[in-house]
């Protein structure tokens, strides 16, 4: 089901990805909708509702326009769908990942945020290209918030089981990180209008799948932390095992100290998010 206020857009959409079922070799079952009534009982719903980023703007100033939005959309999907799990795009994510837990009242396990997939996309996407490298032999993933206090985790990332620091400086390694953080807004500014919409796509597929393949992978995610990594009642990206029960646990690792105090800063900043938002 593709779901859309604007009239036709979701049934051209769908009519569409319909006629691509011969060529890619799967059977068209796509419907395109404006209302909520064809959802339900829906086993996973995706939530990319709101207003896109443009150039200039930070993930914060879509806050107020995107929390009426998402508010919306949960409350249609915790009425017709109670026991589907959410999988939260919206920006900003961390703190639409709030809105949608509160309005829906689902429990943590079924409300998550897709961001670290795609964080960690880009990061080892400029790892491969520094190194020469396939990308599927970069391993690597970003935690904390989606936005500029994101918290690349460098002492875990490697190259087929080399650790990446004996190959690149840490100089250069910086840079690369400064990079990922940057990535979002370095696609907006080279589109113009609009936003990165492939790598996320892919990233909420690889979610998808792991949830209805019950795959049990561990992913960075969005999960709703009650006590792990010392963060407490906050949205923030962390390695979660994903499968047909949504986050069945938040996998705790062990982090240098200077990643440790990355991550608190970027809990910090989600929470002045969340805070800021409970004005609007």
């Amino acid at each position: 089901m593709l779901v859309d206020i604007v009239e036709g857009m979701p049934q051209g959409k769908a009519l569409d990805l319909n006629e691509a079922g011969p060529v890619v070799g799967y059977e068209p079952n796509v419907v395109g909708t404006n209302g909520y009534e064809e959802t339900a009982g829906s086993d996973i719903v995706v939530i990319t509702s709101g207003f896109p980023r443009q150039p200039g703007m930070s993930r914060d100033d879509l806050l107020g326009k995107n929390k009426e939005i998402v508010g919306g959309v949960a409350r249609e999907v915790a009425e017709r769908s109670p026991d589907a799990i959410i999988i939260v795009v919206t920006n900003p994510l961390d703190a639409m990942c709030h809105v949608a837990a509160d309005v829906s009242g689902f429990p943590r396990q079924r409300v998550i945020g897709m961001a670290g997939i795609l964080d960690s996309a880009r990061f080892r996407t400029f790892l491969a290209w520094e190194l020469g490298v396939s990308v599927r032999d970069v391993t690597g993933f970003v935690l904390g918030g989606h936005g500029d206090t994101m918290v690349p985790v460098v002492s875990y990332t490697n190259v087929a089981g080399v650790p990446v620091r004996q190959k690149i400086s840490e100089e250069r390694l910086e840079e690369i990180v400064q990079r990922t953080r940057d990535g979002g807004a370095e696609v907006v500014k080279l589109l113009q209008k609009g936003s990165a919409f492939y790598a996320p796509s892919a990233a909420v597929v690889e979610m998808v799948d792991a949830i209805v393949l019950d795959q049990k992978r561990v992913l960075p995610c969005a999960a709703l932390c009650q006590g792990e990594y010392g963060i407490d009642g906050l949205f923030v990206g962390v390695p979660v095992r994903l499968g047909a029960a949504g986050i069945e646990e938040i996998v705790e690792i062990d982090l240098e100290d200077a990643e440790k105090e990355q991550l608190q800063r970027s809990a910090d900043a989600v929470r002045e998010l969340v805070e800021a938002m409970k004005t609007l």
